[in-house]
């Protein structure tokens, strides 16, 4: 995925190249930055979020062991999973990374390699979206590629969890239809994704199911000699 990323958007005058820390975001955005040698900025303000209890539990997992609490979670995701990160808090420090970004970067384009749970999060708050809705408004496939432009007091979406560059036969081409045969990954985890850390359970899944960071470029923003 990082391949095909890498090759429809490599003509695109990036400025810089911003992910979380996890292995599975640095290495989404490894070939496009290979491509153009530009440095990865590591940001752990955009990890994913920590799941506490839940860490690394399949949804049918988290059910069993604390019925009543994922009952309330499905009704309302802002309660966070047990021991485990607030959704605002994580909305927060996401927009943090980004409000540095814009202070950063006057104009141009930013790639920000990020996560399911914190991108939902991060659209919702700068598109002033009931964040309770996150899960319920904004799908985000595996690999998916979202573009906002962004000024100083609002973002405006030029495009939402694109898929289009997955396709080798559209790579280059992003204006045709979207073509059908690009199946998601039917793993039953709690957010889609093992959330948190790089332990051996989180690699394992990435690995045997694929890279799960979600890949939004950032149009306005950026100091040429910035990234480090």
């Amino acid at each position: 995925m990082g391949q095909l990323f890498a090759d429809s958007y490599v003509r695109v005058p990036w400025r810089a190249i911003v992910t979380s820390t996890r292995r599975r975001a640095v290495g989404t955005a490894q070939p496009l930055a290979d491509r153009l040698a530009l440095p990865i900025r590591e940001d752990s303000r955009l990890d994913e979020m920590f799941w506490g209890d839940w860490q690394g539990l399949t949804k049918k997992e988290a059910s069993l062991r604390d019925p009543v609490r994922y009952g309330q979670w499905r009704e309302d995701p802002m309660i966070g999973p047990p021991a485990g990160e607030s959704p605002a808090d994580v909305s927060t420090r996401a927009l943090a990374a980004l409000d540095d970004l814009r202070a950063r970067y006057d104009e141009g384009n930013v790639l920000l390699v990020s996560h399911k749970t914190v991108l939902r999060l991060l659209v919702c708050r700068l598109l002033n979206i009931d964040p309770r809705r996150y899960r319920a408004c904004l799908d985000w496939p595996t690999g998916a590629v979202s573009i906002l432009d962004i000024g100083p007091d609002h973002a405006t979406v030029c495009c939402l969890a694109d898929e289009r560059h997955l396709f080798p036969q559209a790579a280059g081409d992003l204006v045709g239809e979207q073509n059908a045969g690009w199946g998601e990954l039917d793993i039953d985890v709690v957010d889609d994704e093992p959330a948190g850390g790089d332990g051996a359970l989180d690699f394992e899944i990435t690995t045997d199911q694929g890279i799960d960071p979600m890949a939004g470029a950032m149009d306005g923003a950026v100091d040429p000699g910035g990234g480090a």
